[in-house]
C-alpha cells in the first residue's frame, strides 16, 4: 500500500521518527491495516482456513491496552474500491501475489500473506461487542482517516506509507513501532502509556529541507498505488541527483531535486518538462493525467466521519460524489455502520468483484465457484436480473465481472445476475421496506432450505446450518461424512466457548477440554482435499452473510469468531477418519450432544427433502431415514423452546410452527428430562452418536 519502499526509506533515516509515549489521547486507527497486522503478527493459522477465536482474543487484548492508557480509539475501515478505478491494475497485481502466496502455503512453505475469508466480519463484530466506535467508509478510507485526524488534531495509527505524505498536524504512528504489549508507567506518571514512534511532515521536510506542499508530488513521481511512471514508459534517473548509493538513492535524489521548489504546481510543471524532453506529447499527456490523479489523493476534502461519530448520521446523498449517488439512500448509514457488505459498492459502481484467496488445492476450481449461485442472487437484488422462470420481461442489466483463481493464475469471467421467484417484486430502492417474511423466503430459497428444517436449531446457528445444507449439495468434490461431522463438532466447540465466556449455566467443561486437547495435540500437516472443502464452505458462508445483510437480517447473524477453527476441524477430520466417533467426544455433555444432533438432524432432513444422494451419510439401504424434529413447545412462563429428536416409529415428519427470526431470545442450553423412549433409526456402526439415550435438550 502507498509508496513502495518508502517505509524502508524512513527506517533508514531513523532520526525522522521520534520516540513518544502515547496516553490520554484520541487515536484514529486504520482498521483494515490493523486487522491485517494483528492476524499476521500473532502468527495465527493461514493454511487451515483461520483460527478466528484466537484472532478475537488478540483484538480484545489490543483494545484493552488502549483503554488502560486512556486512549480513545476510532476505527475506520475501507469500503468499496475507488470508484475512479485508477487503482485497478494495482489490485490485480496484489490478487495475483496472494494467489502465489496461497500456493506456497499449500506446498508447506513458511510464508505469510493470506487472510482468512471471514476476518473482516469477525473484526467488525468484535469492535461492536467491545463498544469501540468504528465506521466503514463508502469507498477507500485513507482520505477520510487523514481528514478526521486533522479535524480532531490527533494521530493516525497505520502501516500505510501514504500517511507519510498526508499533512497531519499530530502525525502518524507506524503500527510496526506501536508497542501496545509493552504499555507501562512512564517517567513517574500514574497513567500507563504505550511506547511508539511518531512521524510528522515537519520532521521529514526539515530533514530534507523541502516544502511540505511538494510532498504529494514526491509520492506521485516516486510511484504510489495510483500512478507508476515506469509503467507508462517514462524513465527518469533521480539517482543522478543523490549523494548516496544503494536502493534508496532514487528517493534521496528526487527529494534533493524537489528541494528547489516552493509550490506544488511549480514542482509538477518542472517534472513534466523533464518527461517531455525525451518523450512524445502522448506520453507527456498520460504522465500529466496520472501524476495529477496521484497528487489529488493527498488532498483533504471535508469528510463525513466527524458527523457520523458525533451524531450517528450517514452522509447525505448531496455530499456524495456523483457516481456514488447510485446507492439508495437507505443503504448509506448501514454501510457506514458496517451492517451492509462493502462489496455492494463495487457491484453497483464497477460491475466487478475481486474475490479473496484461500489455501486450496490449486488443481481444483476456485472455492468461490461453489458459492456463485448465492452471489448471483445478491447481484440480482442489486442490479435487477433474469428471473428464474426465464420470463421474456428480463430487464437489461450488465453482468458482473468476477476475478478469481484458476490454477495458479488470476482470471475473470462474467456472471449473470439472477432473481429467484420469491424476489420478483423486490426493488433495491425499497428492499428495506419489504415484508420480513419475503426477505426470509428469498434467503431460504437461495440456499435451498425450508424454514421448518431449521426450526429446531438455535436462531443464532440457523444461518451456518443452512449454509452447510447448501454446501453439501454444491461442493465439488462432494464432502465425505467425517468432514461434515468435524464441521458440526467445530460449531459445538464454538458454542461451548461462547457459553463459557458468558458463564450462564455452563456445565459442558469436559467436552470443551476434550476438543481443546485435540487442538493442542494436532499436527500442522495439511490435507489439501480437506482444506479445499472447507474453503468452499467458508466462501458459501461469506456470501450468505452478505446476502442476509442485504435482505436486512431475516436470519440472526451468527458470531463469526465461534463458527470455525481451522486447526481443530482439520484435526477432527483426521481423528474421525481414524475411527474416533462424535459420540466419544461429546460424552458427558448432554447439551453438546443434543446441539450436535439438532444440527445434523436439520441437515439430514434438508438432504432427504432434496432427494439426492449428495454424501454417504448413512450406510445400508436408502430407506434409512433421518431423525425428524418434533414441534418446539412454547412455554411463555419460562420462555423455553424445547427441541426433541423424536425417534419413535409413530413420529411424523418434521413439522410444527415456523419459528420466525424474532423468536431469537438469546438462547442458553438447558437440559430437560423427558419420558420419551429413543429408537435407533440409523446404522449404529456408521452413526453411533444416535444410539445413546439422551434427555431432551432445549434452548432458552
Amino acid at each position: 500500500m502507498g509508496v513502495q519502499g518508502l517505509t524502508s526509506f524512513m527506517e533508514e533515516n531513523g532520526n525522522i521518527l521520534k520516540d513518544v509515549h502515547l496516553r490520554n489521547s484520541k487515536l484514529i486507527i486504520d482498521g483494515s491495516n490493523l486487522y491485517y497486522l494483528l492476524y499476521f503478527n500473532s502468527r495465527l493459522d493461514q493454511s487451515h482456513g483461520g483460527d478466528y477465536d484466537a484472532f478475537e482474543g488478540q483484538v480484545c487484548k489490543f483494545f484493552k491496552a488502549l483503554k488502560d492508557c486512556g486512549i480513545d480509539p476510532y476505527v475506520i475501515l475501507d469500503g468499496g474500491s475507488d470508484y475512479t478505478d485508477k487503482k485497478f491494475e494495482t489490485l490485480k497485481k496484489r490478487a495475483q501475489s496472494r494467489i502465489n502466496t496461497a500456493n506456497s502455503l499449500s506446498m508447506g512453505h513458511q510464508v505469510s500473506g493470506v487472510l482468512p475469508t471471514l476476518i473482516k466480519n469477525v473484526f467488525k463484530q468484535v469492535l461492536s461487542s467491545l463498544k469501540v466506535p468504528f465506521a466503514q467508509c463508502i469507498c477507500e478510507a485513507d482520505q477520510e482517516i487523514a481528514s478526521l485526524a486533522q479535524r480532531w488534531n490527533c494521530p493516525v495509527l497505520s502501516n500505510d506509507s501514504d500517511f507519510y505524505i498526508f499533512d497531519i498536524q499530530s502525525g502518524f504512528l507506524p503500527i510496526s513501532h506501536f508497542h501496545w504489549q509493552k504499555a507501562s508507567m512512564h517517567c513517574g506518571s500514574s497513567i500507563r502509556s504505550i511506547p511508539c514512534k511518531q512521524y510528522t511532515t515537519t520532521s521529514f521536510c526539515g530533514h530534507f529541507n523541502i516544502n511540505r506542499q511538494v510532498l504529494p508530488v514526491f509520492a506521485a513521481v516516486a510511484g504510489n498505488d495510483y500512478v507508476k511512471l515506469h509503467n507508462m514508459g517514462v524513465s527518469l534517473r533521480w539517482e543522478d541527483s543523490s549523494s548516496m548509493d544503494g536502493r534508496f538513492a532514487r528517493f534521496d535524489g528526487l527529494l534533493n531535486w524537489l528541494a528547489r521548489f516552493q509550490g506544488q504546481k511549480e514542482a509538477l510543471d518542472s517534472v513534466l518538462r523533464l518527461i517531455f524532453r525525451g518523450n512524445n506529447r502522448q506520453k507527456m499527456d498520460a504522465a500529466r493525467q496520472g501524476l495529477s490523479l496521484g497528487i489529488e489523493e493527498y488532498h483533504l476534502p471535508p469528510g463525513c466521519l466527524e458527523r457520523f461519530f458525533n451524531d450517528g448520521v450517514g452522509p447525505g446523498p448531496g455530499r456524495l460524489a456523483e457516481p456514488l449517488r447510485v446507492l439508495p439512500d437507505w443503504t448509506l448509514l448501514p454501510l457506514m455502520k458496517g451492517t451492509l457488505p462493502s462489496r455492494m459498492v463495487d457491484v453497483l459502481l464497477l460491475r466487478r468483484v475481486m474475490h479473496s484467496v484461500q489455501v486450496e488445492d490449486p488443481r481444483l476450481p476456485s472455492g468461490n465457484n461453489t458459492s456463485r449461485p448465492i452471489r448471483q442472487v445478491l447481484y440480482g437484488l442489486l442490479l435487477g436480473g433474469r428471473r428464474t422462470d426465464h420470463s421474456s420481461q428480463r430487464p437489461q442489466v450488465d453482468d458482473v465481472e468476477e476475478y478469481y483463481r484458476e490454477g495458479n493464475n488470476l482470471t475473470s469471467s462474467m456472471v449473470e445476475a439472477i432473481l429467484p421467484s420469491t424476489a420478483e417484486q423486490l426493488q433495491l430502492d425499497t428492499l428495506d421496506q419489504a415484508p420480513r417474511s419475503v426477505q426470509l423466503e428469498v434467503f431460504l430459497e437461495t440456499l435451498g432450505v425450508s424454514q421448518s428444517t431449521l426450526s429446531g436449531v438455535p436462531p443464532h446457528l440457523r444461518l451456518p446450518v443452512a449454509v452447510t445444507c447448501y454446501w453439501l449439495r454444491h461442493a465439488h468434490p462432494r464432502p465425505e461424512l467425517p468432514l461434515l461431522q468435524a464441521l458440526l463438532l467445530g460449531l459445538v466447540y464454538g458454542e461451548l466457548c461462547r457459553q463459557r465466556r458468558s458463564q450462564r449455566g455452563f456445565l459442558e467443561g469436559p467436552v470443551l477440554e476434550r476438543l481443546r486437547g485435540l487442538i493442542q495435540r494436532g499436527a500442522r500437516s495439511l490435507d489439501l482435499g480437506v482444506a479445499h472443502a472447507y474453503s468452499q464452505w467458508q466462501c458459501c458462508l461469506r456470501e450468505s452473510l452478505d446476502l442476509n445483510q442485504l435482505l436486512c437480517l431475516p436470519l440472526a447473524e451468527p458470531q463469526c469468531a465461534w463458527l470455525y477453527r481451522g486447526t481443530l476441524v482439520h484435526q477432527l477430520v483426521t481423528k474421525l477418519r481414524g475411527g474416533l466417533t462424535p459420540d466419544s467426544l461429546l460424552m458427558g455433555g448432554p447439551c453438546s450432544g443434543q446441539l450436535y444432533r439438532a444440527m445434523l438432524g436439520a441437515i439430514l432432513n434438508s438432504h432427504d427433502a432434496h432427494e439426492a444422494a449428495v454424501i454417504p451419510l448413512v450406510s445400508g439401504p436408502r430407506r434409512a431415514t433421518p431423525p425428524s424434529l418434533s414441534q418446539p413447545l412454547d412455554d411463555l412462563t419460562f420462555r423455553l423452546h424445547i427441541l426433541a429428536l423424536e425417534e419413535d416409529d409413530d413420529d411424523g415428519a418434521a413439522g410444527g410452527r415456523k419459528v420466525m427470526p424474532e423468536d431469537d431470545l438469546g438462547w442458553t442450553l438447558v437440559t430437560v428430562q423427558t419420558r420419551h423412549k429413543k429408537k435407533d433409526r440409523f446404522n449404529r456402526a456408521r452413526n453411533p452418536e444416535f444410539s445413546r439415550k439422551q434427555g431432551r435438550i432445549g434452548w432458552e
